[in-house]
């Protein structure tokens, strides 16, 4: 039986660069996806505070169909089903620019898009109604409360359930390893596979998340009170 050895697994050139290569694509996918969900969870925002059921409906509706199915679903929906119906030359496209992660990053954005809008609505409506008439009768118009009186503080308001679906989104971009992306825990297997050592392997996983995850944590912690300093200044 071979003894525990760390160094067997990092000090190897091959192994090192693979898991080097998982814990960038880790990274790219993880921040692909959250700019897309962050930019479509402000337009979700925006189209549901806008006086019309028909938008209201809707966006309730993406937001329903995003929480409740699960997100392995969405990935293979994207990558086994919507993919298929793409014209040939944009599948091989695709297939020529490492479509699996595009479509991981799709797929991941537009699901956690639907937990960012409603993190940031909360945040709105927990705003009082004079916030927003103060800001009327200073001169802004409905655009300009919203961008500088009201969405600073939705932000700060909504800033902790935004870094705990932040981590969420980070830890679901394993879940890419499903559709074929070699992103750190499908190298983790393929460095187990070859060199036997399961128990290191998984431990230096669990340490990369771990680590990556709490630094997440911590960043937010610090924007959230610096933007709390400077709404009390």
């Amino acid at each position: 039986m071979k003894g525990f050895d760390l160094t067997a697994v990092l000090l190897n050139p091959e192994f090192a660069g693979m898991l080097l290569h998982g814990i960038w694509m880790t990274f790219v996918i993880a921040l692909g996806s959250w700019l897309l969900a962050m930019t479509l969870g402000v337009v979700l925002l925006v189209i549901r505070l806008l006086p019309s059921r028909i938008a209201d409906g809707a966006v309730a509706g993406y937001i329903s169909y995003h929480r409740n199915v699960p997100t392995l679903v969405q990935l293979m929906l994207w990558y086994f089903g919507i993919a298929s119906l793409l014209p040939g030359e944009l599948q091989a496209w695709l297939g020529d620019h490492n479509g699996e992660s595009i479509f991981a990053i799709i797929a991941l954005g537009l699901c956690q898009a639907a937990y960012f809008s409603e993190d940031l609505r909360s945040g709105l409506r927990s705003i009082t109604a004079g916030q927003a008439e103060a800001a009327r009768a200073l001169g802004h118009s409905y655009l300009g409360a919203m961008r500088f009186v009201l969405m600073p503080q939705a932000l700060s308001n909504a800033m902790p359930a935004l870094v705990n679906h932040t981590v969420s989104l980070f830890k679901n971009s394993s879940l890419a390893m499903a559709i074929g992306v070699v992103e750190l825990t499908q190298a983790v297997r393929q460095v187990e596979n070859e060199s036997f050592r399961t128990f290191e392997t998984y431990m230096i996983a669990t340490v990369a998340y771990l680590v990556c995850s709490l630094l997440i944590m911590a960043g937010g912690a610090l924007l959230d009170q610096r933007m709390k300093a400077s709404g009390a200044r």
